[in-house]
């Protein structure tokens, strides 16, 4: 043992106790041992490169390009998406994709280019394969968005392991780096290296920690030229270095945006999608699956804290929102309600009587929600245990043991869930939570996260898994394992309880994981820089496809001021996700525990997103139809906007919101930046002209949240029924907006009811329009902005 380990075991023991403690720093001699033994030495290496190009086979959608040492399959799909794969590398088998790989457009052709290259031309994209291996990305017009390098390969020599690549790109000068999954230091990505390898940082993080919970191989830039996403659809270790352009004085003197990325295995292909930002998402969302429906009442103000302590705490706080007319629509019960901190478990001393006290709520219109990890106590003689490895659930080392690791129940193992039959019987143990009176779930310490006093924790890097029958180990399986883990839990619930829309919230996951429902932010530092972080957590993730999202309000450790907490709880309140959430350790997360003011002012939050629920609704049903998130950068409508790409400080909510949230303490009053249009202030109903910068009132009673004008938004009414708050257009211009009215909780895809909104002489008109033509909304109409007419 060297030095510095010594401290860290040291530290281990004397941070959480002598008997996990010493758990522990076995954990992690027992993971360097594993992959000591269990992995292949790298040894030599030998690099390689294409070559020149020697022969063509061109075929549906595009072909395979032949060169001296490699070859590069190239497809233009039918929605526009383009994949190359080198080395023989084909779309599939993909846990990113939500099924097959879409059909080839038979109308793109590879066909000789200049220079000895190659090309595919299809209806909204040109790829271009220059005679050495680099691979282009056009527009229709022309326009370069994206150059791919030759890319570069080191191959042990003799075997003994995968090949490690790297792949350098070119973008415009002019060009701004979003994605790359949770990242805190977002959601424009500044210069810098970013790991690909899901982490629980192991303390509450702010901005300058990465990588975090959620990594994904998914850039999304935007460009004068246009707008593009790159997907490099490989789940091992891996890492992204971004440096911005820097355009010059004259013509020539632009110096490109760069990307370089490593990977230490697995196949070198990559999927590209161009467009605008919305025609881009919905591309990328017919790849990677429909985001998962919500339930209505996810939609809606969820509370929760490590530490509640029993039912009586639980009917204590739910009371304390019901006597002070605080809209609250789920409670979330973390680790303290389980039996000793075992997964499907109930601790019956601290609550006795669960289904009861769920039963309770729901009669409020309360859920249960329960946290759920993946880390099953080894402790022969309990039903989950015995069950599992009974099936042979468990991943196993290299020679044949089952993995143990370390979590808050102990020693602990973990399931294989790239297995499909471990998926099955995982799912299935959901039964026992359902019969408990919970509605919904929150997938926790997923990575996979297992303690140790020194090295990575998670499981060795040489623990074996299925890969759905093709076999490999966790190198490969690490970054994937928690979209696996919510996939058991979704279809689990879907075979349960098939006429419910299953909640499912994931901390870790990767590319398709709004498949299976959302995320939140993990153990977001409280702070005024957390506080920032939970914004851009938000906006990168649904940037990558991922639109339902929160943090945790408040921050999860620590004590917030008065105005911090205030200030959180506005912002949450304009959000996908809208939770408080905190530590054991921490201060009190309830709104009457800062104060009356704070009271007063959360109160109005609250009872606005109540208003906004039809309009969170409508976002959600788009976002399935289309891949857009609730959550938008400003400059989504207009990515030609320079000045909006490095706003990071306000967003749109679908299209006819712009929330301008508080970050930084004493802010009476703060710039906000507007896109192009006329948008009003929705406090003061003042109209501003965009795109420009105007300085609003922002007390501490309320964030600045503007309308657009002609908007056309559902809202909830006083007499609770759905009513229309239309902004009167610009003189001359019309408006619209659309409306899915939901059910709640059920399977049904309502109609898209669109309406438009005009002046007609001295009124504004507000038509639902069809087929059959124009005709009256079927809802209450109350029109705003229009200046006494």
């Amino acid at each position: 043992m060297n030095g510095r380990d010594l401290v860290r075991s040291v530290r281990a023991v004397a941070s959480v106790g002598a008997a996990q403690g010493v758990r522990t720093v076995r954990a992690a001699w027992r993971r360097r041992r594993a992959d000591a033994t269990g992995l292949p030495a790298r040894g030599a290496e030998r690099a390689r490169v294409p070559g020149p190009v020697e022969d063509v086979e061109p075929g549906p959608g595009g072909g395979v390009v032949r060169f001296s040492r490699s070859e590069l399959r190239i497809l233009v799909a039918v929605n526009g998406a383009v994949f190359w794969g080198w080395d023989g590398a084909g779309p599939e088998p993909s846990y990113a994709l939500a099924g097959r790989c879409p059909e080839p457009d038979p109308r793109a052709v590879l066909e000789p280019d200049k220079d000895g290259g190659w090309r595919v031309v299809a209806e909204r994209v040109t790829v271009v394969v220059s005679r050495h291996g680099a691979v282009e990305v056009r527009t229709p017009g022309g326009v370069t968005l994206r150059r791919d390098l030759p890319p570069r390969w080191w191959e042990p020599v003799g075997g003994g392991g995968p090949a490690r690549w790297l792949q350098r790109s070119e973008v415009g000068a002019d060009a701004r780096f979003f994605g790359l999954g949770g990242r805190a230091s977002g959601p424009r990505l500044p210069d810098g290296t970013y790991r690909l390898w899901n982490s629980d940082p192991g303390h509450a993080f702010a901005p300058g920690n990465d990588p975090l919970y959620i990594t994904m191989p998914v850039q999304l830039v935007v460009s004068d030229g246009g707008t593009h996403l790159a997907f490099h659809d490989s789940s091992w270790d891996g890492t992204v270095t971004l440096r911005e352009g820097e355009e010059g004085e004259g013509s020539g003197h632009d110096r490109a945006g760069t990307s370089e990325l490593r990977m230490d295995g697995g196949p070198l292909r990559c999927w590209v999608t161009v467009g605008t930002p919305a025609r881009v998402l919905l591309a990328w969302a017919s790849l990677t699956g429909a985001p998962a429906l919500p339930p209505a009442w996810a939609l809606g103000h969820h509370h929760a804290r490590w530490g509640f302590g029993g039912e009586q705490e639980v009917r204590r706080i739910v009371a304390g929102y019901l006597e002070h007319g605080l809209p609250l629509d789920a409670v979330h019960l973390d680790i303290d309600h389980l039996d000793a901190h075992q997964v499907f478990t109930v601790d019956q001393d601290r609550f006795p009587k669960l289904p009861v006290l769920a039963e309770e709520l729901r009669r409020e219109g309360i859920r249960l929600v329960s946290i759920v990890g993946p880390g099953v106590k080894v402790l022969p003689g309990r039903a989950v245990y015995d069950s599992g490895a009974a099936e042979g659930a468990f991943v196993r080392g290299a020679s044949g043991e089952v993995v143990e690791g370390v979590s808050w129940p102990g020693e602990v193992v973990f399931p294989d869930f790239t297995h499909a039959r471990v998926r099955g019987w995982w799912g299935a143990l959901y039964e026992e939570r359902l019969a408990q009176g919970f509605s919904g779930f929150w997938h926790d310490m997923n990575e996979p996260t297992s303690f140790t006093a020194f090295g990575e924790s998670t499981l060795p890097r040489s623990a074996r898994h299925s890969l759905e029958g093709r076999g490999g180990d966790h190198r490969e399986a690490h970054n994937v394992y928690a979209l696996c883990m919510a996939r058991a839990g979704f279809e689990g619930l879907r075979k349960l309880a098939p006429e419910e829309r299953p909640f499912l919230l994931s901390r870790s996951g990767w590319a398709g994981m709004q498949r299976y429902g959302g995320t939140w932010s993990g153990d977001v530092a409280t702070g005024w820089p957390g506080l920032r972080a939970s914004l851009a957590l938000v906006m990168g993730l649904g940037l990558c496809g991922v639109p339902y999202s929160g943090p945790d309000v408040g921050g999860f450790d620590g004590d917030p001021s008065p105005e911090l907490y205030l200030r959180w709880f506005q912002l949450g309140a304009y959000l996908p996700l809208f939770r408080t959430h905190a530590s054991l350790r921490a201060g009190r997360r309830e709104p009457w525990e800062f104060g009356g003011e704070v009271l007063e002012h959360a109160r109005v939050a609250l009872v606005e997103r109540r208003r906004l629920l039809p309009y969170f609704l409508t976002l959600a049903h788009l976002a399935r139809r289309t891949g857009a998130p609730y959550v938008r950068p400003l400059w989504w409508g207009t990515p030609e906007e320079r000045s909006l790409r490095d706003c990071e400080d306000a967003f749109l909510l679908g299209d006819s919101l712009l929330v301008a949230p508080v970050l930084d303490p004493g802010v009476g009053r703060r710039a906000v930046r507007l896109p192009r249009g006329r948008w009003y202030d929705v406090a003061t109903g003042q109209a501003y002209e965009g795109p420009g910068q105007v300085l609003v009132d922002a007390p501490l009673s309320r964030i600045p949240v503007f309308a657009r004008a002609g908007a056309v938004l559902p809202v909830r009414g006083e007499d609770g029924g759905l009513e229309l708050e239309v902004w009167a257009p610009a003189r001359g211009r019309a408006g619209g907006g659309l409306v899915v009215p939901d059910g709640g909780e059920g399977w049904e895809e309502p109609e898209i009811e669109r309406y438009s909104a005009r002046w007609r002489g001295s009124r504004v008109v507000v038509e639902r329009e069809g087929e059959g033509g124009g005709g009256a909304p079927p809802y209450p109409v109350r029109v705003r902005g229009t200046g006494g007419s």
